[in-house]
């Protein structure tokens, strides 16, 4: 949308007043324009954009603007308390109902949903539907359902809830009110069910780019897991972070670990009682430099927009729970580092638990299938980004900001191996998984290879130079660099990409990463990296290995980091004050701009990025005082 087109429209032009006014902000960011625009003018919507990009302000700003009711169902308490916080600072009428309120808060938000003087009200899928609810909210005049995180909706999803599969039904009992889905994470097939589930009107679709360039993206296998994440947090002193454990058992004793170190860790598991889930998560939000040690039970919501990184001690669920769970670090727009440590035992895991679970046959295919992916994107020979993003149906080109961008593995002439490796797929039909062809290619009986008569194939025994788990690995990077893929219209069935015949017919070149095998491999990966030596080196896109992109602005001066300081002092006093995490006072972007522009009055601080009128009420003149107690001489 031009600026034109935002101009000529009334509605638009009454909502940047108020974006300025109330939210403080002097422009909305790219996405956001065609969504509000949708919305005022009365359309269901679907938006997926990624997370920071502010899907909440989507639906927040005209709720303000035109003052209906909107009810927006959440799945966690958290993130109600926290959009609430924020939305009260600005001046804003909204409220939560969840099972941590007190009498008051409960008659507060009953009475002025009575007095029809809400804008927003928050509440869980599963108190939606509790009985009586719906009637209550129809009377008090809902005209918006906004659904976050709307990808719960899925079953395919990794964050499936079966309450979100009622919603539909919810909304026709509110009287059909305007419907309004944001999520971060959903590829073209979760799109589809979205619309299919939550929707009876057409929606508009929008989808957003689900690039996060301030993301620099990196995967490790597993050594020494603890002194990896050690090391990487080391780099990351007094920096607010997030770890994610598979397991309960894990967390914990990372956590502890940690502790030991001198790391303020705290633990986050289902297991854990309340009351102590709560009190960490609440010093992860009001405190710098807090890490969270987590199972996946925690972060969806969390909207800290200061966490400088993410780390995965073991192999995520899936590319879209990988997605959601790294995009909980940089929501301010800032540099932030991720790290994923996988190894062959989590591999391993993953396949047993595929196997031995309750799923129906095809189900266990599709997971099968997302392994595959999650796999190739750690094994990727390509730019880590172009490999995600392509997951969700989106080219890019090569980032120079992830470690294969950077260089950070080895490579080796990959041709040859990649020809065998296709020969194997095709002279098997592509009915078979890596793991089958993997065995064919080293020459291993197997009772599956015997019974299909895959030991009388040429290909059998002819990749003995390396061993199954390399052959493992040349599979999911020549899946990876969209050699072969799966046909998800036939069953899952491999096959040889175009780009994957060039390479067949030596018609193309190819280089692979130089893999890191466990103890049992060390003779394939010894030639490995003695082919790895033979070959010439990877250039790679010479610019791009070597300038990042503007992922922030230029450091502070000397003078600027001290007033800088000296706000984010004050914001902490404040913030204890009223018992709410600094951000919700102020965020680092809005002191940083008072440290380098260094307002001398209301209007000039006016302008700076996220304070409104509410803001300015507040904290101008204590804002305005330090200014001018810094800029002395």
């Amino acid at each position: 949308m031009t600026s034109e087109s935002i101009d000529a429209s009334p509605a638009m032009r009454g909502a940047l007043v108020k974006l300025e006014r109330v939210f403080g902000f002097t422009s909305l960011r790219p996405g956001q324009p065609e969504v509000v625009e949708a919305i005022l003018a009365g359309e269901d919507v679907l938006a997926v954009m990624p997370t920071g990009a502010g899907k909440s302000l989507c639906y927040q700003l005209p709720a303000v603007v035109d003052g209906r009711l909107t009810v927006v169902v959440s799945p966690l308490i958290a993130l109600m308390r926290d959009q609430v916080r924020q939305l009260n600072a600005r001046g804003i009428s909204a409220g939560a109902l969840h099972s941590g309120n007190s009498g008051a808060d409960q008659a507060a938000i009953e009475r002025a949903l009575g007095e029809r003087g809400m804008r927003l009200l928050y509440v869980s899928p599963e108190r939606l539907l509790k009985s009586g609810m719906l009637d209550r909210l129809r009377a008090s005049g809902v005209e918006r359902l906004a659904i976050d995180e709307a990808h719960c909706v899925s079953q395919w999803g990794h964050d499936f809830r079966p309450e979100y599969m009622e919603l539909r039904a919810a909304a026709d009992a509110l009287g059909s009110p305007q419907i309004i889905a944001v999520t971060a994470s959903a590829d073209p097939g979760t799109r589809d069910e979205i619309v299919a589930k939550l929707f009876r009107r057409e929606p508009r679709v929008f989808v957003r780019s689900f690039d996060r360039p301030n993301l620099y993206l990196a995967f490790a296998r597993k050594e020494n897991a603890g002194q990896q994440i050690k090391a990487f947090i080391r780099r990351h002193k007094g920096e607010s972070g997030i770890v994610y454990c598979a397991s309960r058992k894990g967390v914990e004793q990372l956590a502890e670990a940690l502790s030991a170190d001198g790391v303020w860790a705290l633990p986050y598991h289902a297991g854990l009682d309340g009351a102590v889930r709560n009190a960490n998560q609440d010093a992860f939000l009001k405190n710098p430099g807090v890490v969270v040690v987590a199972t996946i039970a925690f972060g969806m919501g969390i909207d800290k927009p200061d966490v400088r990184y993410v780390c995965h001690a073991d192999l995520p669920g899936s590319i879209e729970g990988y997605y959601q769970e790294i995009g909980r670090a940089g929501r301010d727009g800032a540099r932030a580092d991720t790290l994923t440590l996988w190894g062959e035992s989590d591999i391993r895991l993953r396949e047993r638990q595929i196997e031995l679970g309750d799923a129906s046959a095809s189900r266990k295919a599709m997971e099968k299938r997302r392994l595959n992916a999650l796999l190739s994107l750690c094994e990727t020979p390509r730019c880590r980004r172009q490999t995600l993003l392509s997951a969700f149906g989106e080219k890019s080109n090569a980032c120079g900001f992830c470690d294969i961008c950077e260089g950070r593995h080895a490579r080796f002439n990959g041709v040859v191996a990649a020809q065998k490796a296709m020969s194997a797929l095709l002279r098997t039909s592509g009915r078979f998984f890596p793991g089958h062809l993997a065995n064919l290619l080293i020459g291993k009986a197997t009772e599956a290879i015997l019974r299909h008569s895959h030991d009388a194939l040429p290909t059998f025994g002819a990749g003995a130079e390396f061993g199954a788990a390399e052959w493992r690995s040349i599979f999911r990077q020549i899946q990876a660099a969209g050699l072969i893929a799966q046909d998800e219209d036939d069953g899952g069935r491999w096959h040889v990409t175009e780009a994957g015949r060039k390479v067949l017919s030596g018609a193309a070149p190819l280089e692979l990463l130089v893999g890191e095998t466990p103890a049992r491999g060390r003779r394939a990966r010894g030639m490995l990296s003695a082919i790895a030596e033979d070959s010439e080196p990877v250039r790679g896109n010479a610019a791009a290995s070597t300038a990042a992109p503007a992922v922030g602005e230029a450091p502070l001066s000397a003078d600027e980091a001290n007033l800088f300081a000296a706000l984010k002092a004050k914001r902490l006093v404040l913030a204890k004050q009223r018992k709410v995490p600094a951000y919700v006072v102020l965020t680092d972007r809005s002191l940083r701009d008072i440290a380098r522009q260094r307002p001398r009055d209301e209007r000039e601080l006016a302008g700076i990025h996220g304070i409104g009128a509410a803001k300015i009420e507040a904290y101008g003149d204590l804002i305005l005082e330090l200014v001018a107690t810094h800029s002395g001489g």
